[in-house]
């Protein structure tokens, strides 16, 4: 069993219902082909580092999953190429330490903020 993520920009003019539906719709084509679905983020309008057809901002959204049957990756990319709304797309196969890793993620380990020690400090200071 193969772990696999996908990240892909919509476009920017969709609607968060229609952007949402889209989601939804690449999810039931990976479910369709036997793919089990662990983790789906939708990160929202995001800049873009450079323009996509006259756009410079898309709705980032990633679908984390596992399967076996390899060819679910061509369905899902034609898929994305089809729809017209899909501005960017790539898949790739995760290892074992990206799969740790986006685990350790989804639990909010990295999302902590860490205060440095000049802050401890001057809130020690404060007190």
């Amino acid at each position: 069993m193969k772990n696999y993520e996908t990240v892909f920009i919509l476009n920017p003019v969709l609607s968060e219902d229609q952007a949402k539906d889209a989601v939804e719709k690449f999810k039931k084509v990976l479910t369709k082909g036997k793919a089990e679905v662990i983790n789906v983020e939708q990160w929202g309008l995001k800049k873009m580092a450079y323009p996509i057809q006259n756009k410079s901002t898309g709705f980032y959204n990633l679908i984390e999953f596992t399967t076996e049957n390899t060819g679910i990756i061509n369905t899902l990319e034609t898929e994305f190429r089809r729809d017209e709304s899909v501005m960017r797309f790539l898949t790739t196969v995760l290892d074992k330490h990206a799969v740790l890793y986006n685990a350790r993620r989804r639990k909010g380990e990295f999302n902590r903020t860490k205060k440095t020690t000049t802050t401890k400090k001057r809130e020690g200071a404060e007190a």
